[in-house]
């Protein structure tokens, strides 16, 4: 299903050209302010996560998560944030943290997962056309998959409010027992703290999707909001599960974009512009950031 007519290249230029010329620094300008609220969000998530282990300041914890963006910009999926963010800890608090920052993540994902299984649904019942796959089509094989994944979100979250499970496997398991005194932190999570955290996942979010939606509307591309959204939580589901590394990630994420986008839009020139744009914002910004502190963490401890 396509809502819009495909224009040509030097169309849809244009049409960015004179979107950014009249509403385009306002849009660019609110998705700037919002990267703060997006990574102020995950700061006060880390913050409350490794309170058990050490009281941290909001200012610190900021400055931690943008270390990690920094050393976690050539990582596999990000997951050099984890070292990047412990460097402002005590010595002795440095790997349980570890612990600590995989439950945000956990909670990241599960909201993640649950918006993308609304988008996908959406996706395979009114937009995705008959027959785009033999394999995946919007009777048994695409509602297999929904199922599929409802089910082990399900899981997920299960798992999540029973986080001692994990802490019994390091236990039963004799290999692992040696690291039990690092993941013991994740078993001393409240139910309510961890609904907590999912509220400030499902906050942070919206934050990042509003800020693709802005900049894309502020680049030209016309769609309705809740469409958008919608597909934009699949983006996000399939960026999640594939494995790939932050500066390879624009590539990928660009592909993807137009893929679930091009249903809505066929300026695709805009939508490589505002994945471009974001992946600017959201991520090379912070980690130039990051690097000025790392350097200034790497000074004190030197002295």
């Amino acid at each position: 299903m396509q809502l819009t007519h495909r224009d040509n290249l030097q169309e849809s230029i244009q049409q960015m050209r004179d979107s950014l010329h009249h509403k385009g620094w306002t849009g660019l300008f609110l998705v700037v302010v919002l990267m703060f609220f997006n990574w102020g969000l995950e700061a006060r998530k880390w913050q409350q996560l490794v309170q058990p282990l050490e009281k941290i300041s909001f200012k610190k914890a900021f400055s931690a998560i943008l270390s990690g963006v920094s050393i976690s910009i050539n990582t596999p999926n990000r997951i050099g944030e984890y070292g990047g963010r412990v460097l402002y800890l005590r010595n002795e608090n440095k790997l349980k943290a570890i612990a600590a920052t995989i439950v945000g993540s956990f909670s990241q994902l599960i909201v993640t997962v649950i918006f993308g299984l609304i988008g996908l649904f959406f996706f395979i019942h009114r937009l995705m056309p008959a027959g785009i796959s033999k394999w995946l089509d919007r009777n048994f094989w695409g509602n297999l998959v929904l199922a599929v994944l409802l089910i082990i979100c399900s899981l997920t979250i299960l798992l999540y409010f029973r986080l001692r499970i994990i802490l019994t496997v390091f236990e039963k398991l004799r290999w692992l027992r040696k690291l039990k005194s690092y993941v013991e932190i994740i078993a001393g999570y409240q139910s309510a703290e961890l609904r907590y955290l999912l509220l400030l996942s499902a906050l942070r979010y919206m934050v990042f999707s509003a800020q693709y939606l802005i900049l894309l509307d502020a680049l030209g591309v016309e769609f309705l909001w809740w469409q958008a959204f919608l597909l934009n939580s699949v983006i996000y589901l399939v960026m999640a599960v594939v494995p790939t590394i932050a500066i390879a990630e624009l590539g990928v994420r660009g592909k993807v974009s137009i893929f679930f986008l091009g249903f809505l839009s066929s300026n695709d020139v805009a939508i490589l512009a505002a994945t471009g744009g974001i992946w600017l914002i959201n991520l090379f910004l912070p980690a130039i950031a990051g690097t000025v502190l790392l350097l200034g963490v790497k000074i004190i401890k030197d002295k």
